[in-house]
């Protein structure tokens, strides 16, 4: 698909999209929860796609009524693990990083052979993680070196363990869900180096919000799973998704740099970790008003800014493109953590808003980013990336002269209705499936 932006003024307000870092933990969750779960506002992204996919191949069954998510796991191959029923040949886990690495120990604590396979840019993205740990905790596994597909046999058998978090903490996520379906107690996971601790506090809270067992946090360097007599069968869990503050960062700083909108939908005491999209529009001198049920945001005359985003680097696209808008130098720390996304998204940022005339130079583990009142329209690419195809919108809504952008369908990974929402706040937007 290609979508073409015409510079354009926004106003009106618009609801953030269900975010797909909730959305993907809940269905991981009522998986582990023996029993019905009730997922409200459910996600629709190709991820959230993905991990109804999965959880159904494992043996939960699903269903749509009124618009929530009905999820029955009572079945699931893994409440069963030394049974041959329901074992899958195959699970896809589509293109999400976060599905592979949260869903394969959960897969791992049956006994039958399975492959666990993914598309697109995730066949490229490292998995030695897994070669490392699995064998430590029983599971047999055959790796394309240290990539997809992984072909597994277990079941796995919850040790106390030490990983290395330095990579994501998304390897954590997937071992905090297995130690908690295969009841483990008294034992403890050790991790070095963890980066992106909010994220593991929001899988924490979802797991409490699923009457799963939660382990006790020592600073995030220690995660000990007590004995629990609890059965995670138990009453229907109803489990409201949140709004994504993810998608939503590209929405507020198009009203930093392009008009006066209103967000509403997000929980401004969420755990995940891009709500500190906030601190940086404050500290740009954006106008910004924060309410419980809505954020309000209006175009200002922005100065450069300096911020570390190792711990949420999901927003270096849109903090890029408000950076384009700013007077000076901007400074965003932690590159590093950019190198196995969809794409290598510092070298990505650099190379596209290079051809808006924003000048990008990649120092380390620092971008810096020179502002400009001259961002140009361009023909620019998405790197087949949903944050990179969002930038390139928002950087071109205050750009002179149309903005084009290849691969822009990139944006259904998370954001489906991106353009759409871009319109009916009123910037020209026209796709075509060219």
């Amino acid at each position: 698909m290609r979508a073409i932006i015409q510079p354009s003024n926004i106003s009106g307000e618009i609801f953030a999209p269900a975010s797909k870092s909730s959305m993907q933990r809940a269905c991981a969750a009522a998986l582990v929860h023996k029993g019905i779960s009730v997922i409200h506002n459910p996600g629709i992204s190709n991820d959230d796609k993905a991990a109804m996919n999965v959880i159904e191949q494992m043996g939960a069954q699903l269903k749509i009524k009124n618009g929530e998510l009905i999820i029955d796991s009572t079945k699931a191959f893994i409440h069963s693990p030394f049974t041959n029923h329901h074992s899958p040949v195959q699970i896809n886990c589509g293109e999400s990083g976060l599905g592979i690495r949260m869903f394969a120990p959960l897969v791992a604590l049956h006994k039958n052979e399975i492959i666990i396979n993914g598309e697109g840019s995730l066949l490229t993205r490292p998995m030695d993680f897994f070669d490392e740990i699995f064998p430590q905790l029983g599971v047999e596994i055959i790796s394309n070196n240290g990539r997809l597909s992984l072909k597994l046999k277990g079941p796995l058998h919850a040790k106390n363990i030490e990983i290395d978090g330095s990579l994501s903490s998304q390897f954590l996520t997937g071992l905090l869900m297995a130690y908690s379906a295969a009841d483990a107690g008294d034992i403890t996971i050790k991790v070095n180096d963890l980066k992106s601790r909010p994220y593991i506090d929001l899988t924490l809270k979802v797991m409490k919000d699923f009457g799963l067992n939660v382990p006790a946090n020592n600073n995030y360097e220690t995660f000990y799973f007590k004995s629990s007599i609890v059965s995670r069968q138990s009453a229907i869990i109803n489990y409201t998704v949140e709004g994504d503050w993810s998608g939503a960062a590209f929405l507020l700083v198009a009203g930093a740099v392009a008009g006066n909108i209103s967000v509403k939908g997000l929980d401004i005491n969420s755990t995940q970790a891009d709500k500190k999209i906030m601190e940086v529009l404050k500290d740009c001198s954006c106008n910004i008003s924060i309410n419980e049920n809505e954020i309000k945001v209006e175009k200002n005359i922005l100065k450069a800014f300096h911020f570390d985003a190792t711990d949420c680097p999901d927003l270096f696209p849109p903090l890029a493109a408000l950076a384009a808008n700013c007077n000076g130098t901007t400074v965003i720390e932690g590159v590093h953590r950019l190198a196995h996304k969809e794409s290598n998204r510092a070298l990505a940022i650099q190379q596209e808003l290079k051809k808006m005339n924003v000048e990008v130079e990649l120092d380390n583990n620092s971008m810096k980013i020179r502002g400009t009142k001259n961002i140009k329209g361009a023909v620019v690419h998405s790197h087949h990336d949903h944050r990179i195809a969002m930038m390139c919108a928002i950087a071109g809504l205050n750009a002179i002269g149309e903005t084009v952008i290849e691969n822009a369908d990139a944006i259904n990974k998370s954001y489906p209705n991106f353009f759409e929402h871009l319109k009916m706040l009123g910037a020209t937007v026209l796709t075509s499936n060219i």
